[in-house]
């Protein structure tokens, strides 16, 4: 008899995971109270970039993020074929700028770990930096180049991935408004706010920032909670910006359709999304000293989105010891797009019957706070 797993969340992470274990054989149910994508998934710039935003050493999350980064070329042209739906993919690489003569021995140190996982990076000069960058400051006396680093367009990639998940069988139940747990050991069981019951034999949680609200429910401690990120984007058909490039304030990168996203102020608002002046003057702040065009120009696009942050900024990724029936993935913070296709092949992997990585994904113990 095939298994059924129920799986609460259509964001990036839901829709993966849903699309995976469906792709394994198990019939998925997915629920969401609101519209698949709506939150941080939507609203994310896309950036596909484990070496540029981890800095400091290959602890398990950043290899976590590697191993996903590695999947992404066949996991993106998988969803393609199955949805029908073409969205960017774009293998740009990035650049992390330096100002300082005092970061750059910090900046070969960083170069010396990253190139022995396989970060095949390079410390540009200022004249080989402008070279790939024409635009950038001349306040930037080099970066570190990593050629491997892509990016997506993420609103089409949630879509294509909905999309992907219908075509293949999975049923999406979206604009529940509420979702109750009823039963969530020994099979599980769900209802909505409309008092329409699903029933299956595992419970996938993975909705985002709300997780955390599931603490008691639960009887476990879930420290997830949201992080408002403000984003904006420029309107730029000469595509004046090549690569993704970073710098200790945040991110700049272009898209195919001629807009620059610039990311991203963040703030601790409990649930509210609404765009602040003061979250997008601070990205204006410093995008005009990154890239001096930028500092007469007006964004034409300002949205935000709710990432869901850890206690530990590491995700919840796991089969918690109290209940036979359910499964928890939550918690991606900024990397939700990112570590969609290696968050999808572990809770396959787990449901399965399977081990998904060994020591590597026990440092993601959906139970390690409690």
């Amino acid at each position: 008899m095939t298994k059924h797993i129920l799986v609460l969340g259509g964001g990036v992470i839901g829709l993966s995971c849903a699309f995976e274990l469906k792709r394994r054989g198990f019939a998925v149910t997915l629920l969401e109270p609101r519209t698949c994508g709506g939150q941080a998934s939507g609203a994310a710039a896309g950036m596909l970039a484990p070496f540029s935003e981890n800095v400091e050493q290959p602890d398990p999350f950043f290899k976590l993020c590697l191993r996903s980064l590695q999947l992404y070329p066949e996991w993106q042209r998988a969803v393609k074929e199955v949805s029908g739906f073409d969205f960017e993919y774009a293998e740009t690489g990035s650049l992390y700028t330096i100002y300082h003569g005092a970061d750059i021995q910090a900046m070969e140190s960083r170069k010396l770990w990253q190139n022995e996982h396989g970060a095949r990076c390079e410390l540009l000069s200022a004249h080989e930096l402008r070279e790939l960058e024409p635009r950038i400051t001349s306040d930037a006396i080099g970066a570190l180049h990593y050629p491997g680093e892509s990016h997506v367009y993420a609103p089409d990639y949630v879509k294509a991935l909905e999309a992907a998940c219908k075509r293949i069988g999975v049923v999406i139940r979206d604009g529940l408004e509420q979702i109750d747990i009823v039963r969530w050991n020994g099979g599980a069981e769900v209802r909505s706010a409309a008092g329409e019951r699903f029933c299956g034999d595992t419970l996938l949680v993975a909705n985002g920032a709300w997780a955390g609200l599931l603490e008691a429910e639960f009887g476990m401690s879930i420290p997830v909670y949201p992080i408002r990120g403000q984003i904006c984007a420029y309107e730029t058909p000469d595509k004046p910006v090549r690569h993704m490039v970073f710098c200790s304030q945040g991110y700049v990168v272009g898209k195919r359709n001629g807009t620059l996203v610039c990311g991203a102020s963040e703030d601790v608002a409990g649930f509210q999304t609404a765009v602040t002046r003061r979250g997008i003057a601070r990205l204006e702040s410093w995008n005009g000293k990154l890239f001096p065009f930028l500092g007469s120009m007006r964004p034409f696009h300002e949205w935000a989105g709710l990432r869901p942050a850890s206690q530990d900024g590491f995700p919840l990724l796991g089969k918690p010891s109290r209940s036979d029936s359910l499964l928890i993935a939550a918690g991606h913070y900024r990397n939700g797009i990112l570590l969609s296709p290696v968050t999808a092949h572990v809770i396959a992997d787990i449901a399965e019957g399977r081990n998904p990585g060994g020591s590597a994904v026990a440092a993601f113990d959906p139970e390690r706070f409690s």
